[in-house]
């Protein structure tokens, strides 16, 4: 249906190892379109082992965008990608009327889908003195504070990034509000109308996939992955789940059991937090992966077409 006046973004979002890859591999040939990655750390080319790219054999079956994009030299943020992938779905739009998203990353998915909020500009000096504390007394403290402030922000993915929980306590101390209560009044113009779904597993069956998908990684040489790549270890996608755990046993704070038991159980923390975040946004529309059928009529039924 090329040319017709509406065109929609179907959003698959949901937590780490729930099947989003192949739901929307499968939903992107039925449908006849491509797939923009949300995934913040599936941009960067270095990085494949330990973000569960998407496989060549997978890329091969449906174009994706915003995979291996960049290099883990650079810095990318949600403004970047909002920017970018706005970008490039003004040009998939004249191809299709419909366009994939997924990933997991939910200030990645909202920053497309709504823009970012517009938060106040920092006290003077405030941002020093938050980066001081940080590098002093490191993330846990500052995480204590934020969630004794706002717990919705620490129940969220975001509570893992320094850059975001320094943002938040900056927010607080500017304004006195929760960064989590900063709301964008009207969400910004977008030249799509959004279909929203989630996916989601009984929590022991997907944290069985969890458990198995982190012994796949190691075996594939994620310890080798993240060795490679060391000395880019302060960038942000480098201190996220399943990369820290490895670098802090290499620097010798646990032995391989150890590192082997919080992976997993970090991953499926990091599982939980997703589940949270994208909970909280309530326009989601929720589906087991085992639901292709009822999912695709859904969307076919959202889009109004067969």
């Amino acid at each position: 249906m090329p040319n017709s006046p509406q065109k929609y973004l179907v959003t698959i979002a949901g937590p780490t190892a729930v099947g989003k890859t192949a739901l929307s591999i499968r939903l992107a040939r039925d449908l006849g379109t491509e797939i923009i990655s949300a995934d913040s750390r599936q941009f960067f080319r270095e990085l494949s082992i330990g973000t569960a790219k998407p496989t060549p054999e997978e890329l091969a079956q449906a174009k994706h965008h915003f995979v291996n994009s960049h290099s883990i030299s650079e810095s990318y943020s949600a403004g970047d990608f909002e920017r970018d992938a706005l970008a490039l779905l003004g040009e998939l739009f004249q191809k299709y009327d419909i366009v994939i998203m997924t990933g997991g990353s939910g200030f990645y998915v909202k920053a497309v889908l709504e823009g970012l909020d517009d938060l106040p500009a920092p006290l003077p000096g405030l941002r020093e003195s938050l980066m001081q504390k940080l590098n002093d007394s490191g993330l846990a403290s500052l995480q204590d504070e934020i969630r004794a402030i706002d717990p919705v922000f620490a129940d969220t993915p975001e509570i893992a990034n320094p850059q975001r929980v320094v943002r938040a306590l900056e927010v607080f101390h500017t304004s006195g509000m929760p960064i989590s209560q900063f709301k964008l009044n009207n969400a910004r113009s977008r030249p799509f109308q959004p279909i929203n779904v989630a996916l989601d597993r009984d929590r022991a069956e997907l944290y069985q996939r969890i458990d198995h998908r982190m012994d796949i990684m190691l075996q594939e040489g994620l310890v080798e992955e993240a060795k490679s790549v060391i000395a880019y270890r302060e960038h942000h996608a480098l201190k996220t789940v399943g990369y820290r755990e490895v670098y802090s046993y290499l620097d010798g704070e646990y032995d391989e059991k150890e590192m082997v038991r919080l992976l997993k159980q970090n991953s499926r923390r990091y599982a939980k937090r997703q589940l949270t975040w994208f909970r909280h946004q309530g326009n989601f529309e929720w589906f087991n992966p085992g639901e292709y059928d009822r999912l695709l009529a859904f969307v076919r039924e959202q889009a109004s077409f067969q």
